[in-house]
Formats: structure tokens, sequence, C-alpha cells
């Protein structure tokens, strides 16, 4: 059974006229977010704010995760649109974003996993806003090393990618995926960029105990991440695995503070946390620690 919604879980919204105006622009420039495909909570108020996290090479995954909104097929994702990065660059700076985050659906069907697709739009963004802090929120890749040297040798500030869960729950939620291979992927790209901030990010509240998560933020550490983000999980629609708790603001702070001793530099925990909810000042507070 479901537990009940609680007090603190309810949704602040934006100013609705800003947050049109951002989705808009996406529309108009023929971009996807996962603000949108993945019903992020916080929605109205990072478009209320002119933020948004672009979501490259389509609206459709070729996997299938118990927890996520963004469609799936196999066999349904159109081809890439060499067009794309540079649209991306350009919607942001119309937006005149300082930073910029970039993620994308996993596409298996892709020979380098769409590595090449993110070196360029790095590249676009750039070349329009030269001074640009860049994040990339990557899937897996397979954990092909090729893919993720295409990635980091683009160099941008941050690399991000998401164990999503705990060890025991990766399974349950990431059928074609796996937890050790995206802790490979997270110490490959530690330990091949030098003086680099490298991210992860997962959820709570899936049928984790509070002792996993505390194991798995020793493991992030020691594969290498500076920041670490914590978020409450909300079940998108009824086919999607159940939330199994509503986990309480306090213990959200418990579990930064066992982030913090276990050496990560920066974490962001709380209900309505997600891994690019106010990534910039995260990662500017990674960069000031590291320098």
């Amino acid at each position: 059974m479901t537990p009940q919604l609680p007090d603190w879980m309810k949704v602040k919204v934006g100013k609705q006229t800003a947050a049109q105006s951002t989705s808009e622009l996406m529309e108009g420039r023929r971009l996807c977010t996962v603000c949108q495909s993945a019903r992020c909570p916080n929605i109205g108020e990072c478009f209320s704010r002119g933020t948004a996290t672009f979501m490259l090479m389509g609206d459709v995954c070729t996997r299938d995760c118990r927890f996520c909104a963004v469609r799936h097929s196999t066999t349904g994702p159109a081809p890439l649109d060499p067009d794309e990065p540079r649209r991306v660059a350009e919607a942001a700076a119309e937006m005149g974003l300082d930073f910029v985050v970039v993620t994308s659906v996993t596409r298996d069907d892709l020979p380098d996993g769409g590595a090449g697709h993110f070196a360029a739009t790095i590249h676009a963004i750039r070349q329009l806003r030269a001074e640009a802090g860049v994040e990339v929120l990557t899937p897996d890749f397979k954990g092909d090393t090729r893919a993720i040297d295409t990635v980091i040798e683009a160099r941008p500030t941050v690399f991000n990618h998401n164990v999503e869960t705990v060890r025991e729950m990766s399974s349950v939620l990431r059928p074609q995926a796996d937890h050790s291979r995206s802790m490979q992927v997270l110490s490959y790209a530690s330990g091949n960029w030098p003086g680099a901030v490298v991210k992860s990010g997962f959820m709570v509240g899936v049928g984790e105990t509070d002792e996993q998560v505390r194991e798995l933020l020793g493991q992030l550490a020691a594969a290498g991440c500076h920041i670490v983000t914590i978020g409450q999980y909300l079940q998108p629609t009824r086919r999607h695995h159940p939330v199994d708790r509503y986990v309480h603001p306090d213990q959200f702070a418990v579990y930064a503070r066992w982030a913090e001793q276990a050496g990560i530099i920066e974490v962001s925990a709380g209900p309505f946390v997600r891994s690019s909810y106010r990534a910039a000042a995260s990662a500017a507070a990674a960069l000031e620690a590291l320098s």
C-alpha cells in the first residue's frame, strides 16, 4: 500500500507567465527537456527562473527503468539530429544561461551511445557562450570507456552519471543497467580527468534502508564523486514502481551529514532535490573547494 502524501511534499509552483515563456522557447526550437519528459516536480520553479535541463537525442529511451516517466522503445528512437547541438547552444544563449545542464535519453541503439552528440553540444555551447559552465548528465554508455573519453575530452565543467538507487534495488528499478557498471563509469571519469568535478545522484523511498544509503554514499566517495544529490522518489504513473516511504526532511539532513563524513564535497539532499536542481551553485561550491 502506497503511503499517504505528507505535508512536506507539497509542490511550490513558479510564476506561470515566466514558466510559459521557457516552455514556448523549447517548443519553438524543437528541443526536449528532462523537466517535461520526466515530470520533474520542480518544473514550475525552474522554468519560472528561466532555467531548464536540455535533453538530447529525442524523448524516447531505449531502456525501460521502473521509476522513469520518459517514453520507452527499443525501435522507436529517431535518428540523431545533427543540428540539435546548435539549437541547444542558441537556446542557452537566448536564455542568458551562465551554466548549462545537458542530459539525454539512453541510446543503446547508437554505436557510441550518443557520446559524440554530447561532445558536439558542449563545443556548440562554448562557441556561443565561451565562459559558460556546462554539466553533462550521461547514461552509462554500456561501460564503454571510449565513449566516456569522447565526453570528457570535450571538457564539460561537471561530469554527472546517476546511480539512481542503492545496489540492492538497482536490478529492480534499472533492469537494463548495472550498479557496478555505473560505479565504474564514475571511477573512470574521476581517474582519467584530474581536477574535474564528478557528480552522481540517487533517489530514496523505493525500498532501500538507511544503512544501504550510508553504504552507497561511501561507495560514491570512493569512486571519486565530488557532488551527490539525494531526492525523494515520486511514482510517475500507476505502472511504475510504487513509493515505499516518504523520507522526512530531517532524515535527508542526516544523509547529507553522512555524505560529508564520507568525504563528498558538496551534497544536496531533500524531498524535491533532483540531479540538476540548482546545479550551478553546487558546481561553484565544488570548484571552490577543489581550487
